[in-house]
């Protein structure tokens, strides 16, 4: 494997520096953290900037890129702000290739074009108040009727829901189904009526707002059906390993982060007249912490060569998500412990993804349902 970043990679991040730099500086992204105000704004203008097409065709509008360069875009913007990190994931990662891998011609046609532009937004509608790692035991329904479906049902913890352009539910439209059978992914307008949310409040993350959404006898006509109708697990299962390795790409770009604010700390803090860094019991830590970020980044990169030579890859995708959120937990810890009274006022950036860093080794599966699913792949 080649892992030198090509000349026209080094452009496209040379571009995502100078795009947050502009659009989302330090100082900005703690304004945003203390005001809870997502950057919802940034969607438009990573639509003007082209990263939102990089590995679409050139037909709706992108630029064909390969899975590494969009692995190294997130990691560049993970490195800054995890939320620009998680507002191109949801887009690409998500939405697009849904679309792409089961969406049919004429939704492709359609909504392509928007995404790529930063003009349409998906949100993932999948957990439900008990069904989160067992997705099998969702209960919302879309009964079948005239033209269409009507959904009954509750989600929860549904990200950036109020902005979105659909709720990609999952429903069950299989009358009498079980399990992973007989549910469908349906694309429902936001303003559609019969649609009630509620935001929730969090721990951290305070610039990706979570909702829970009640689902009163909606109606979702046929046409917004994405994939086949009592597929939509195994739709799901298609797309995963995209997610998971934007999430890792995100992840592994805080990590790095982090390591870098403990190693500029290290070098300023002076205690016992000289430099913390010049203690040996420091520099065993940060020697630590950069090597797990490491060997979390080599997995990153090997899932996303195996993404973009159209490789199987479902436990590698497990693996990289698994590695990544495992060491942000051990990195921002040591990292905690490195700033000490520094690191937990309210003006550092280290207890801010200290916050955020929980919700990693859960959010979009967790960790242990990442260990059963690897498990599985080597045949246990």
């Amino acid at each position: 494997m080649d892992f030198s970043i090509s000349d026209e990679q080094r452009l496209i991040l040379d571009s995502v520096d100078r795009f947050v730099a502009q659009h989302l500086p330090p100082e900005e992204v703690r304004r945003r953290d203390r005001a809870h105000e997502p950057p919802d704004f940034l969607i438009p203008l990573m639509g003007e900037q082209g990263m939102l097409g990089l590995p679409f065709e050139e037909r709706y509008g992108g630029s064909g890129h390969d899975w590494i360069t969009v692995a190294l875009v997130q990691e560049r913007l993970g490195y800054y702000a995890a939320t620009a990190a998680s507002l191109f994931s949801t887009t690409v990662c998500f939405g697009g290739m849904s679309l792409m891998t089961y969406g049919s011609v004429a939704q492709r046609e359609e909504y392509m074009p928007l995404l790529i532009k930063g003009r349409l937004r998906f949100a993932l509608a999948l957990t439900e108040p008990g069904a989160g790692s067992d997705a099998g035991a969702l209960t919302t329904r879309g009964s079948p009727v005239d033209g269409g479906w009507r959904v009954n049902g509750r989600k929860t913890w549904i990200s950036a829901a109020n902005v979105a352009d659909f709720l990609v539910a999952a429903c069950r439209t299989v009358p009498g189904s079980k399990g992973n059978d007989g549910v469908s992914m349906l694309m429902i307008p936001r303003g559609t009526s019969g649609i009630h949310m509620t935001q929730l409040e969090k721990v951290g993350n305070n610039c990706l707002t979570s909702w829970d959404i009640a689902f009163d006898d909606v109606f979702v006509p046929r046409s917004a059906l994405l994939g086949e109708d009592g597929r939509g697990f195994r739709h799901l299962m298609q797309t995963l390993h995209f997610s998971r390795a934007g999430q890792a790409a995100n992840v592994i770009g805080q990590c790095q982060a982090v390591v870098d604010m403990a190693v500029r700390h290290a070098k300023e803090r002076v205690q016992f007249g000289q430099p913390i860094g010049r203690f040996q019991v420091i520099q065993h830590r940060l020697a630590d912490m950069q090597t797990r970020v490491d060997l979390a980044r080599l997995m990153l990169y090997r899932l996303a060569w195996l993404i973009a030579t159209g490789q199987r890859c479902r436990k590698e995708a497990a693996q990289a998500k698994l590695v990544a959120s495992e060491t942000l937990q051990y990195v921002v810890d040591h990292g905690m412990q490195i700033l000490a009274s520094a690191g937990y006022s309210l003006d550092s950036d280290m207890q801010r993804i200290w916050r955020d860093s929980r919700l990693y080794t859960f959010g979009e599966g967790t960790s242990e349902i990442q260990r059963n699913l690897i498990a599985r792949e080597i045949g246990l």
